[in-house]
């Protein structure tokens, strides 16, 4: 069968990194997903789809250790794809042992592979049946410190090969609770006026106008944004040249409740109005 014209993507990777996330990403990009098929139905599912008014040309299968009896078959399907003309593409999503097992607890899933053991010892026999899977990935996405959103982005970078601008992910944070580890860029605005200190402002956090404007409306507040803002302005076009998926901005203060919420509020504002793509997670601002 001749597959000239058709692009293929293989999607496989361990559970809980994210193949449901990266399929959602190829469908948003008008990819026909189907998940789980057995690799005995590939040649026969495809020449269904050349057969279709108009013929489905841009295809996105998942692979998982659920079809283990068949995994040793995999390689030579992709061989024998591209050596009929298919543009094929091996998608493999890593994560370390600490977040997979840290999402199944959040989750309160159990591993497939091990539905009356531990996630640990799933995670370790899926490792072992994906190893050939793995060797034929054309790219590797680690996903251990990305967000649905980010993973999103750079499926969609990778698959379509378009530029995207890079996407700015600020986390506001409290620095008695530790830095996230995810900032790829980290400013501590601790010296800043801290609400915290008057009593009407307290309770209310940096999302409060009033309390943005004690924290910003002021000399040092203005200061400070203005050369935020001018090195974010600067960054992110070299961010965009390089094809960098997204980046990651932490701004902290003590609590997490006030100045770096106010600081982040008014950098993703200002970056907003410019036209770029913008996430915000004030992460530590439920906390006392």
């Amino acid at each position: 069968m001749n597959y000239a014209g058709t692009h293929i993507v293989f999607v496989s990777g361990l559970s809980g990194s994210g193949k449901s996330t990266a399929m959602a990403a190829l469908e948003d990009l008008s990819f026909y997903c189907v998940d789980n098929l057995p690799v005995q139905l590939i040649e026969q599912f495809l020449h269904l789809c050349t057969q279709a008014t108009p013929p489905i040309e841009t295809i996105a299968l998942a692979i998982d250790t659920r079809e283990a009896p068949f995994l040793r078959e995999v390689p030579k399907v992709i061989t024998e794809l591209r050596e009929s003309g298919a543009s094929v593409d091996v998608v493999f999503l890593e994560c370390t042992d600490e977040t997979l097992i840290n999402r199944y607890r959040e989750t309160r899933r159990v591993h497939p592979l091990a539905p009356a053991g531990t996630v640990t010892e799933g995670i370790a026999k899926e490792r072992n049946l994906l190893v050939d899977v793995a060797a034929l990935a054309d790219t590797r996405v680690d996903t251990s410190r990305l967000n649905v959103h980010q993973l999103k982005a750079a499926i969609i970078q990778h698959v379509s090969g378009e530029t995207r601008a890079t996407i700015a992910n600020f986390i506001s944070f409290g620095f008695r609770y530790g830095t996230p580890p995810a900032a790829e860029l980290l400013f501590d605005v601790r010296f800043l006026a801290n609400p915290y200190f008057e009593e009407s402002l307290r309770e209310r956090t940096g999302e409060d106008p009033e309390v943005a404007g004690y924290v910003l409306d002021n000399a040092q507040g203005r200061a400070l944004f203005e050369r935020l803002r001018d090195m974010c302005e600067f960054l992110l076009p070299l961010y965009d040249e390089e094809g960098k998926a997204y980046v990651t901005i932490g701004v902290g203060c003590t609590g997490g409740r006030h100045r770096s919420v106010a600081v982040s509020e008014a950098l993703a504002g200002a970056l907003r109005a410019s036209g770029r793509e913008v996430n915000i997670d004030h992460r530590d601002v439920g906390r006392r």
